[in-house]
């Protein structure tokens, strides 16, 4: 998944192939089975199994799929070890990039996110070259279709979110990282659903490519890192074209 909390960004999601919708959930299971393994079956006592349900949920992964991660994962006694990793990184133009990464072999991902910048363009910088240009934050958005505003940016407010943004085809709710559960949980019980519920990079400021050929490299670039299997997220500052 990429992107910045634009409605480009879930459009281009809801358009992906049934090939890549398959990766995606490839990677939300592997997400989950981590999280179960370091904090439990039980989401009522891991906050973050419930957080990545809710995310898994909002990418229609199946309930099914979902119980199936957890009950595998909690008596698996496979020894693999995933770590949490993030590289960060310049494409095209200068474009600033996160990658989020769930790896059992820190020199082979660091390798294939090196190789992927140079072949693109950029270069893979070192941690804190663009974090820096970012701000952890909560996202829920939720399609605005039959809504209205007022009624949702109370909802909102009232639960505890930090802001509310509306760009036409969707509501935006805005949170601290910790408070993403609370506000999701105050929404999902007045009967709401969500395009997306997870805890992302928004950038401070976003940048265009105004020429093809840089374009074409931040799409391949972004590509050939959704195509890895330990890449879980990326964000950038690009302003991608509707």
């Amino acid at each position: 998944m990429s992107g910045h909390s634009k409605w480009s960004n879930i459009k281009r999601k809801k358009e992906k192939t049934d090939a890549a919708k398959a990766k995606i959930f490839t990677k939300m299971g592997r997400e989950i089975a981590v999280i179960v393994k370091n904090g439990g079956p039980n989401p009522a006592e891991n906050s973050k199994l419930k957080d990545a349900i809710a995310k898994a949920k909002a990418a229609n992964v199946p309930n099914e799929n979902i119980e199936r991660i957890i009950k595998k994962a909690a008596g698996d006694s496979d020894s693999t070890n995933y770590e949490e990793l993030i590289y960060e990184g310049y494409g095209p133009s200068g474009i600033a990039v996160v990658v989020e990464t769930l790896t059992d072999n820190r020199n082979r991902t660091a390798g294939e996110m090196r190789h992927y910048f140079d072949k693109c363009g950029g270069n893979m910088g070192q941690s804190g070259s663009v974090m820096f240009m970012f701000d952890r934050k909560g996202v829920i958005e939720i399609e605005a279709e039959g809504l209205d505003e007022d009624t949702v940016m109370e909802a909102a407010l009232e639960a505890g979110a930090e802001d509310f943004n509306f760009d036409g085809d969707v509501y935006e709710i805005t949170t601290e990282p910790n408070d993403l559960g609370v506000v999701r949980d105050a929404l999902e019980e007045k009967g709401y659903g969500f395009l997306s519920a997870e805890v992302q990079y928004i950038p401070q400021t976003t940048s265009t490519l105004d020429d093809e050929e840089s374009i074409a490299k931040m799409e391949k670039l972004i590509d050939m890192m959704e195509e890895n299997d330990d890449v879980q997220a990326i964000w950038h500052n690009w302003e991608m074209p509707e």
